[in-house]
């Protein structure tokens, strides 16, 4: 899937050569040996400021026209990604209608998808809406755990979970403008394994239940309350961190794996395993090594350390909170420790990455031995899953998905850098 942004709208949308040089330099040189399905045409583009959403239709034929004189037009779809704010309501899910703002982009738009069988691109994420709505979205709700159901009082159909209510407030958005043979691509999702102190939900254990009951949702092929069966493919979001992202420390916590290629968290992609809920950096050593907190250093200097840590080092410090399975012993060396060892494992376990201004050191000897530190393996064995949630039952934000899922970028990706 390749994209064109949506600075490349105007000049794009304006003159064909433009897309024909792009298309000449950018995709021909390395089609077909690299495998490409899909060209968006920018992103969330009603999101974006100004009148950007005018340039997407425009855009879109002259990269239809563009990929014809190539004779690729058969082979590789066009198509617009959108955020669910393209919905004015999504609940209950029968009801999911399109904000009338957009009726001048979205017409021509739906014209296009059915002429030439693309399909509709949607960027969903039940963490906002349990973030933004904690008191009528439950976290099991939006992590495909919850054991309670909502049900759409207009047509009787039962959801248990956010991402499939989400879909479906498409498909019957899609069906009220009697567009009823477009089918949906999820072109992103996913969960993010930190936040800023007061996003408790973004932890890498609630990152790693949503991925993986995601994956197992969408390969049986399950497909939603309104459409089962249906197929639908799914890209999740994202394969790296992003530590320069702006916002909300969750903005820069989304990828699955960091910046030198270790994994956050374990993902099993068959959808077939069981939920390994470990910790990847302080379950291993990557050479055998650990690092831990200098028994002689202050506490001053250790809290300083142990703050750079979860802060700017970007070491989820989570499993070290209040009532979480690494808060015992409630020591500032233990903890300290923790979040050493965190960071000098995810960045390559140099001596560097021990450093800590004094208050790290490196050692040979299993730091999980003693009772001083947190075995986070053995806790998350125990507490199989430290996930809390409000009692109440979804019911304002509900949207769902019905699914097969396809993480073509995902694997691609991985195959490139291993």
């Amino acid at each position: 899937m390749i994209g064109i942004s949506n600075s490349d709208l105007l000049p794009f949308s304006q003159f064909q050569s433009n897309v024909d040089t792009w298309l000449k330099n950018g995709i021909l040189p390395y089609y077909p040996a690299t495998k490409i399905t899909y060209i968006t045409v920018g992103a969330e583009a009603t999101e974006s400021p100004g009148n950007v959403s005018a340039l997407v239709v425009p855009t879109m034929h002259n990269v239809l026209t563009a990929l014809r004189k190539a004779g690729l037009h058969k082979k590789i779809k066009v198509s617009t990604t959108h955020s669910l704010g393209i919905l004015s309501r999504s609940f209950p899910p029968s009801a999911g209608a399109f904000n009338s703002n957009f009726a001048f982009f979205l017409k021509p738009l739906l014209e296009f998808l059915v002429e030439n069988d693309s399909p509709f691109m949607i960027d969903t994420y039940p963490y906002y809406a349990y973030r933004d709505s904690p008191t009528n979205v439950s976290l099991e709700y939006a992590l495909f755990e919850s054991s309670t159901e909502v049900i759409d009082p207009n047509t009787g159909l039962i959801y248990t979970n956010m991402f499939d209510a989400q879909i479906d407030a498409l498909y019957f958005a899609l069906m009220a403008l009697h567009f009823r043979t477009i089918k949906i691509m999820v072109t992103e999702t996913g969960w993010p394994s930190k936040g800023s102190p007061k996003e408790t939900a973004a932890t890498a254990d609630n990152a790693q239940t949503y991925n993986t009951n995601l994956i197992r949702h969408v390969i049986n092929d399950t497909g939603t309350p309104a459409k089962p069966g249906e197929e639908i493919d799914v890209y999740l979001f994202s394969l790296f961190n992003e530590n320069r992202k702006p916002g909300l420390a969750s903005e820069r916590n989304w990828g699955l794996f960091y910046p030198d290629q270790t994994s956050i968290y374990n993902l099993d992609l068959t959808g077939r395993g069981a939920v390994d809920t470990t910790t990847q950096a302080n379950a291993t050593s990557s050479n055998g090594t650990w690092c831990i907190a200098s028994s002689t250093a202050s506490e001053l200097d250790l809290q300083n350390a142990l703050d750079w840590a979860c802060g700017t080092g970007n070491v989820d410090c989570s499993a070290i909170q209040p009532s979480q399975p690494c808060y015992l012993p409630d020591a500032l060396v233990s903890h300290a420790s923790f979040a050493f060892n965190s960071y000098y494992q995810q960045n390559g376990a140099t001596d560097v990455a021990c450093s800590f201004g004094g208050t790290g050191v490196k050692t040979n000897k299993d730091p999980m031995n003693s009772s001083f530190v947190c075995d986070l393996h053995r806790s998350n064995m125990k507490t199989a899953n430290n996930v809390t949630a409000p009692q109440s039952t979804s019911s304002a934000i509900a949207s769902g998905f019905p699914v097969s899922v396809l993480m073509h970028c995902y694997l691609l990706m991985l195959l490139i850098l291993f």
